[in-house]
């Protein structure tokens, strides 16, 4: 498995405890999430029907703003895996450093991979792919500067993750158009990301290629019982986004006390150069607070929001030690 947060167990083997001990703030996904509510049996018991299934593509359109072609699916990790099938292997340049599973997927399908530094250097590639905002420095790009890359390239991949507290950088609303692709992730704003639910927005075409692909069954019963009722839920995601950007500054002066820099970040996590990010990982671990650290940049460290008040407290508690 690739270099990815959310490895809790690699922090109990190394620094002890159970799950329950610790605080995770290894991933970007939102520590207070969506509360659940009762799931009626019938979404655990029967197999999804066609007519569930778009009601919650429906449900998916309301919230991203979007009346283009909706196919669900297992997170968007899934649509990455499914992605180098939608056209033969070609060139492929990804704007980075970003995600990792991009390059990976498609180089073991046969795509020739570049990483490149700016926009314009995606220019001539027959597969762009732009994560936006990015993951991990938060990196992001205006809607109208994607789109004049999009008739520069082949088809164009939009990473949207992240954007559902910056609602206004995303391309949903342009998802029609040809050779261009959104994906979006329902597990991290949500703070459901067990549930495995993403969604890929597009023109009919790819849509369904991508349904095609995915089978009869992509989704669980109670992924769309879950997911329309909070897709739909448009005061509770207000709030969260006005949460989520106050406690992103709370966290950055938190931290000024370790005399770290902020690099970036989105408001579900915040990337830091804190010169030796190992030893600043080890210092929070030891009181199991797991922290994202990265192999080729030894000097960053991410952290997610802590949800709880008392996941502040513990935190601040270690960093005045």
């Amino acid at each position: 498995m690739r270099e990815h947060g959310g490895n809790l167990d690699q922090a109990q083997q190394r620094f002890g405890g159970c799950g329950e001990d610790w605080i995770d703030l290894s991933t970007g996904i939102n520590r207070l999430p969506y509360p659940v509510g009762e799931i009626d049996s019938h979404s655990w018991s029967a197999l999804p029907s066609r007519s569930e299934i778009e009601t919650l593509h429906q449900a998916a359109q309301h919230a991203y703003g979007t009346s283009a072609p909706v196919v669900a699916i297992g997170g968007a990790q899934a649509a990455i895996q499914l992605l180098p099938r939608l056209a033969p292997p070609g060139r492929a340049r990804i704007l980075a450093p970003t995600y990792n599973e991009y390059a990976a997927v498609l180089s073991d399908a046969g795509w020739d991979v570049e990483d490149v530094r700016d926009l314009d250097a995606l220019a001539g590639a027959d597969l762009a792919i732009v994560v936006n905002p990015n993951n991990p420095d938060g990196r992001c790009h205006e809607p109208e500067d994607l789109l004049a890359l999009q008739s520069r390239v082949g088809r164009l991949v939009i990473d949207e993750s992240f954007a559902d507290a910056v609602p206004h950088l995303s391309l949903a609303s342009e998802a029609e158009r040809p050779e261009l692709l959104i994906l979006r992730s329902f597990g991290k704003f949500y703070g459901l990301a067990g549930l495995r639910l993403g969604f890929a927005l597009g023109n009919a075409t790819d849509i369904a290629t991508l349904a095609a692909m995915s089978g009869p069954w992509p989704i669980s019963g109670a992924a769309i019982a879950i997911g329309c009722r909070a897709l739909l839920d448009d005061a509770w995601a207000t709030a969260t986004s006005a949460r989520l950007a106050r406690d992103g500054v709370r966290l950055d002066a938190m931290v000024q006390s370790q005399g770290w820099r902020l690099v970036g970040g989105t408001p579900l996590f915040r990337l830091y150069e804190t010169g030796d990010a190992l030893d600043a990982q080890e210092k929070l671990a030891r009181s199991q607070i797991w922290s994202r650290v990265f192999t080729k940049k030894p000097t960053w460290l991410r952290l997610g929001l802590p949800g709880i008040e008392s996941e502040w407290t513990r935190l601040a508690e270690v960093l005045v030690r």
